[in-house]
């Protein structure tokens, strides 16, 4: 007997598609997926350079493990302690985790702030730390205001299963996408006057995608501006330790130190090792909270999402390893630096340029709109789809980060070994340079053809994934990915 699925027996949450994955930002890893590019076995595949994710310095911390046996548990150095952390452990955490993790976010921030291990909220990575905050924070169908552009996953994470709405916050690339206070009150207005409660303000520093810091006055005036509307900050930092040149970065509780009127219940910062540590597969995420309430809360949801004991104790371990941990932070700001010198050098003899402002992240804002047809999206979406296919680079094009101006990609840099990332600047060059000449004849479509959802941008993003079906195979996207 053969059994037809009836969808009104699961929950519209499982029979929905609100994850956000019909997005062309999660279509570029599908593309990778299919076909990935390994230097011997298929050097023709697609290069991923959609992932932002450091893997600049590994050596460092294999040196560190071979040091340090005994921070593993599954090593003969370790098991002795394999009892007392393979039982349970309550979702406050390991005391000795908590410290270390209070202790390195302030390392991080050069030592300017202190923070209080009684605040750290453990959980699954940044994306459970974003939702666990949401749902401390709003009710469904409440907003958070979010300026653009910004990481794609936000409408996954904040949104699909808490129920709140993103309220984009337009930024103009003429002044290098600077979040303004005039373009907070707007969209802040224009809010109540669709009846939508504004519960908070969500900002990332350093910005994904821009690679951008927030100066000391925008910061001030964005805890201003959240106070005078009594609404909470959530300020995702986890690209802190990722800063690689002058300005240095400045954390929020550095502001909140200062002479300025703020209600400290207001702020909340996101954390992880996922980015600064390249960790993304420890799942460590931290919920940092001033408001007692919001701590004791997420302390107790963190329990669908903790970090386990063995990632704990490992990383109690390194973290409290001062010398190492100022070496790795020294070490590794320098070699981002440096590959981030070498590929922006690279994009420069193509002729592409990239946002000048940039001096953090793992990742590059890079300006294709000299490539488009016209100025729009859906010649985003076109030249996209032959960097995809013909180039064979899974860039992010930036509608998918909900930018207004059409040609700005996202392109990281800091997920790849130096051979392969040479052999993608040498297939960027190859393909501008054919574009040049191209444009020298007469004009011919191009050869890639095939429908593709086209992402809109509408002032909220409730009809976001509600696009036409993208024409690469779906599979299932369950990771969370940055």
């Amino acid at each position: 007997m053969v059994f037809k699925l009836n969808s009104q027996l699961l929950s519209r949450i499982a029979s929905g598609n609100g994850h956000g994955e019909d997005s062309p930002y999660f279509d570029g890893w599908k593309a990778y997926e299919a076909d990935p590019h390994h230097p011997t076995e298929n050097p023709n595949g697609v290069i991923q350079m959609g992932l932002a994710e450091n893997q600049l310095c590994f050596d460092l911390i294999q040196d560190w493990l071979k040091k340090n046996p005994k921070a593993s548990i599954c090593t003969p150095e370790g098991l002795n302690e394999f009892r007392e952390i393979a039982i349970f452990q309550d979702y406050h955490g390991l005391p000795e985790f908590r410290n270390a993790v209070a202790n390195f976010m302030g390392k991080v921030r050069g030592n300017r702030v202190t923070y209080d291990p009684d605040r750290i909220v453990m959980s699954g990575g940044a994306t459970g730390a974003h939702e666990t905050i949401a749902f401390c924070l709003a009710d469904p169908g409440e907003a958070f205001l979010v300026p653009t552009p910004y990481y794609p996953g936000f409408d996954r994470d904040l949104r699909w299963r808490t129920g709140i709405k993103l309220i984009p916050v337009d930024s103009d690339s003429s002044n290098n996408f600077k979040v303004t206070i005039e373009a907070l009150e707007n969209a802040y207005e224009m809010a109540q006057l669709d009846n939508i409660k504004v519960k908070g303000l969500l900002i990332t520093n350093p910005s994904n995608p821009l690679g951008t810091i927030l100066d000391r006055e925008t910061l001030r005036s964005i805890v201003r501006f959240i106070n005078e509307k009594n609404i909470h900050l959530v300020c995702d930092e986890i690209y802190a330790a990722t800063v690689f040149s002058q300005p240095d970065f400045i954390s929020v509780a550095e502001i909140l130190q200062e002479d300025i009127e703020c209600n400290l219940d207001l702020v909340h910062v996101v954390y992880s090792l996922s980015k600064d540590m390249g960790f993304p597969g420890l799942r460590v995420g931290i919920i940092y909270s001033y408001n007692d309430a919001v701590v004791s809360c997420a302390r107790k949801m963190s329990s669908f999402g903790l970090v386990s004991t063995q990632t704990q104790y490992l990383v109690a371990s390194m973290l409290s390893d001062n010398e190492f941990v100022e070496k790795f932070i020294r070490e590794s700001k320098r070699r981002l630096a440096a590959r981030y010198r070498v590929f922006t050098h690279g994009l420069d003899q193509a002729g592409i340029k990239c946002l000048k402002t940039s001096n953090a992240g793992l990742f590059l804002w890079m300006d294709l709109s000299g490539l488009l047809k016209e100025q729009t999206v859906e010649a985003e979406m076109e030249l996209w789809r032959v960097i995809i296919h013909e180039v064979k680079l899974n860039v992010s094009p930036g509608c998918s980060f909900h930018c207004l101006k059409p040609g700005w990609f996202r392109v990281c840099f800091a997920n790849m070994d130096d051979q392969t990332m040479h052999v993608a600047l040498s297939r960027i060059k190859t393909f501008v340079n054919k574009e040049a000449d191209t444009k020298k004849k007469p004009k011919k479509s191009l050869r890639w053809q095939g429908s593709l959802k086209l992402l809109n941008t509408p002032r909220i993003y409730d009809d976001f994934i509600n696009s036409p079906h993208s024409p690469i195979p779906h599979s299932p996207l369950v990771r969370a990915r940055n």
